[in-house]
């Protein structure tokens, strides 16, 4: 890999953990304990939800919806450092699989929630709207089709708490919230601040993948290998740099900055290749270099990322009246990430070149910035919140250690492929107060308010090179420059995005609300609220919600909601265009994805794109108990109509006259393709119990069962119908069943924290339940087989400000079946891809790690 890091560190971690400690030594004598006062304060936040219900100084305890509060505390007891890792092993309803040979998306990952797609979610900061990125995912991994928020991008360590609203609220925030809403709590602190450092990585064995020991010619004449054991391998190491710092702002303000730097290496948990690298000598014998090539010549799992991020959160009191707030935050990521190796022989590769074949790699480029301003207070009988959100995510694509065949032996081996760039204007006005009224228990909250948004979408062509189609033959041979045949155009593994793809597009939307909130009496909360958006690409959609609470006793409570919601088609779903290598049944193949619009959608029946529309319900009850036992059990059922969807890869002579001068065999495109019924039930519990001389224990469990089905497809249009075209629908059975079954459909989280003087225990362990990756060729079907998945996290406190951590996550190294004992039919890429992609889990193994952080 051709690393350029931002910062050079990793090879400085032992003095950079030596020179923390020594420093923090120093400070200890004249920093005050934070750590008691920081869980004080933990425990007062944790009750108080800011979504959900704009009711001020709403309670979880008493709220009509299922919230989540995760705090700062267990957001750092384990070894992850990304909040979709996080989040999935706190949640578990929150699934976050680590997808490998997925171009874009392996450098930012979509995550699910209820097992809908990652833009059925909406995520909020500090109760405002966040950008999502520009990238589309789309080549095989979860949430196909879908653009969402980058969670990854803002860094733990800036995070006051994480409220998770597991209910739809489009009628409350708009477009997206289907699955629920997820709101990032920046940390507020004026003083005080903590410093950490973080190394780890991979130690592990790869389980039913042996090690490959040698390579020799058999007595027929073909390649003979010898495998060993289970392959051991020692990879990924990361380290992981992170600050926090507040500072007051005069008499009656504060800034709060956190920072984050994070260095991951690669790791690979690819098999072996045992295909003939080199063409055979004229005699029908095997080049000699078979038996010395790398046979490990495919990257299967994380790529090299070094990202940077800085998170601000800053308040001051200008008058007794008006508060001013603003928050913010800039992050880098620069990222590789493997493709499909060109062998030696291999048409796409010219030997002077490349004499052994090549890997190309996509790279990535991240620039994430977000602002915001605003001023909230009372006037009139009236809170107000008035504010203005910029966020701009801008994705550059680059192949590096490639090559376009068609411009023969001098071609250039990296490439600019082009750029993506989102950006989204955000103006909100907020009012809200307490009416009298006298035939009622309390009084009524009222909240209205108005949101403006504008949202951008840009795509910016490659250099020439990067797409266009030279004059050279496959293997770059010299061939006839007007009739070829020519060789593949455009970069190896992701041609650039060409002029025919460039576009500036943007909409804009306004939208006005109302909600309402009261006790019909001591025990009956109501809440309603309402919701009208008007878009200027497809129309208006009204919502509603209605959201009830009763108290059976003091301690038990049902509770119901029922709302329509709506997601309206991204901008990257309606304009983005592309050529790439995509995995199709275990073979590489160039497939191009065509906007809506466009003339080769429209010539296979393309209607153009509407929005998304939803009903939820809900119902469940909890439970709390005076001798610290809690318990909540919530059923849901989702239902979306008109589905956005990407259309099936297109094939068959018609698509081929249609697509010559693209670059591509296969067209593909976005459309409103399928309903679809999502039910469930979540279970949330936990106890804590304070022993007499032994420590503190607190005890959690979450339970998550989903069931998604696909009620209806689109009609195939007449387009499709004898015109030449190898499929007979626009949706396809192998996406239809990964709908359905290729997230969990059962998962248990369970932890336990032992809190003992300066020692602090964590063990939690994972069940995700069966999943399948499922293939349009029966025999390349995979079932997951449901697995345990064990963390375990010990932290010593070395001083009052100084503590040191160890601990494993994966820590038995439980992988999913190898792929080449799951199938029923092992293919080239079925072996080479030694664990399926869709394991909620992962498939690297476990993670040792250490870590030491300092309070001051």
């Amino acid at each position: 890999m051709n690393r350029k890091p931002l910062f050079k560190l990793q090879q400085s971690v032992p003095q950079i953990l030596l020179a923390m400690s020594a420093s923090a030594a120093l400070l200890g004598s004249l920093c005050v304990n934070a750590a008691e006062q920081d869980t004080k304060a933990e425990e007062n936040i944790e009750q108080i939800s800011v979504i959900g219900s704009r009711r001020l100084g709403r309670t979880v305890e008493d709220s009509a919806v299922p919230i989540d509060i995760i705090g700062a505390d267990a957001l750092k007891n384990s070894g992850f450092t990304e909040t979709n890792a996080l989040l999935s092993n706190l949640l578990p309803s929150f699934n976050f699989p680590q997808a490998s040979l997925t171009d874009g998306s392996d450098h930012v990952r979509p995550a699910q929630l209820r097992g809908l797609a990652p833009d059925h979610t909406l995520v909020l900061v500090n109760g405002k709207r966040r950008h999502s990125n520009a990238l589309l995912n789309l080549n095989g991994s979860t949430g196909r089709g879908s653009s969402s928020v980058d969670l990854n991008a803002i860094p733990a360590n800036a995070i006051d708490r994480i409220e998770v609203l597991r209910d739809g609220a489009a009628a409350q925030y708009g477009s997206d919230a289907i699955a629920g809403v997820i709101n990032i709590v920046l940390k507020s602190a004026s003083s005080g601040g903590s410093v950490a450092a973080i190394y780890g990585a991979n130690v592990t064995e790869m389980d039913g993948v042996p090690q490959l020991e040698s390579v020799s010619e058999g007595s027929d004449g073909n390649l003979a290998f010898t495998e060993g054991g289970d392959r051991s391998l020692t990879d990924g190491q990361t380290l992981t740099l992170q600050g926090n710092m507040g500072f007051e702002l005069g008499d009656n303000g504060f800034l709060n900055i956190s920072t984050e730097y994070r260095d991951r290496h690669s790791t690979n948990r690819s098999d072996y290749d045992n295909r003939e690298n080199y063409a055979r000598s004229d005699d029908g014998s095997l080049d000699p270099r078979e038996l010395t090539v790398n046979r490990y010549n495919h990257n299967f799992g994380n790529g090299d990322v070094e990202d940077f991020s800085v998170f601000y959160n800053a308040g001051y009191q200008l008058t007794n009246e008006v508060d001013l707030y603003s928050f913010g935050s800039y992050s880098k990521r620069e990222g590789e990430g493997g493709g499909f190796y060109r062998r030696a022989s291999d048409s796409r590769n010219i030997e002077e070149v490349y004499p052994d074949g090549f890997l190309p790699v996509i790279t990535s480029d991240i620039d994430d910035f977000s602002l915001a301003l605003g001023a909230k207070g009372f006037v009139s009988e009236w809170n107000y919140d008035v504010s203005a959100v910029y966020g701009q995510d801008a994705f550059e694509f680059g192949v590096i250690n490639s090559l376009n065949t068609s411009y023969g032996p001098t071609s250039q081996t990296s490439f600019d492929a082009g750029t993506l760039t989102y950006d989204q204007l955000t103006l909100n006005v907020d009012f809200s107060r307490e009416v009298d009224v006298s035939f009622l228990e309390s009084s009524v909250s009222v909240a209205v308010g108005a949101e403006y948004r504008r949202e951008g979408y840009q795509i910016d062509a490659g250099e020439e090179a990067s797409y266009a189609q030279g004059t050279f033959g496959p293997g770059g041979a010299v061939t006839d420059p007007v009739d070829g045949p020519f060789g593949a155009a455009g970069a190896q593994v992701f041609p650039g995005f060409t002029p025919e793809s460039e576009g500036d597009n943007s909409r804009h939307n306004v939208s006005l609300y109302i909600d309402l909130e009261t006790y019909l009496t001591d025990d009956w909360n109501l809440a309603v609220a309402a919701r009208y958006e008007d878009y200027s690409d497809f129309g208006d959609t009204l919502n509603g919600k209605v959201a009830t609470r009763y108290s059976l006793t003091e301690d038990l409570a049902l509770r119901a909601s029922v709302s329509t919601g709506f997601r309206a088609p991204s901008l990257q779903q309606q304009y983005f265009t592309s050529v790439a290598t995509v995995f199709v049944d275990g073979e590489p193949t160039e497939t191009g994805t065509f906007a809506p619009s466009s003339d080769v959608a429209k010539a296979l029946g393309s209607p153009g794109l509407d929005a998304e529309e939803a009903t939820n319900y809900g119902v469940g009850f909890t439970w709390s108990t005076d001798f610290n036992f809690s318990l909540s059990v919530d059923y849901y059922q989702i239902l979306i109509d008109d589905r956005i969807v990407l259309s099936n890869n297109l094939s068959g002579d018609a698509i081929a006259d249609l697509l010559q001068g693209t670059g591509a065999n296969q067209g593909r495109f976005f459309l409103n393709a399928i309903d679809s019924k999502t039910r469930g039930v979540d279970v949330v519990a936990s106890y804590n119990v304070a022993t007499d001389g032994y420590g503190d224990l607190a005890f959690n469990l979450g339970y998550n069962y989903g069931k998604n089905e696909v009620t209806n497809i689109i009609d195939p249009p007449a387009e499709l119908q004898g015109a030449g075209f190898d499929q007979d629908n626009l949706f396809s059975g192998t996406e239809l069943r990964r709908f359905e079954v290729s997230t969990p459909r059962n998962k248990y989280n369970l932890s336990a924290t032992w809190t003992n003087d300066d020692i602090r225990t964590t063990l939690r362990t994972t069940r995700y339940g069966e999943t399948q990756d499922p293939s349009s060729t029966a025999e390349l079907n995979e079932v997951l087989k449901p697995k345990w998945i064990t963390d375990l996290d010990v932290a010593y406190a070395l001083t009052n400000n100084v503590s040191l951590s160890l601990g494993a996550n994966n820590i038995f190294d439980i992988y999913p079946d190898a792929t080449r004992e799951n199938v029923d039919e092992v293919s080239t890429f079925s072996r080479l891809f030694a664990y399926s992609s869709f394991s909620p889990y992962g498939f690297n193994g476990r993670y040792v790690y250490g870590k030491i952080e300092m309070k001051f």
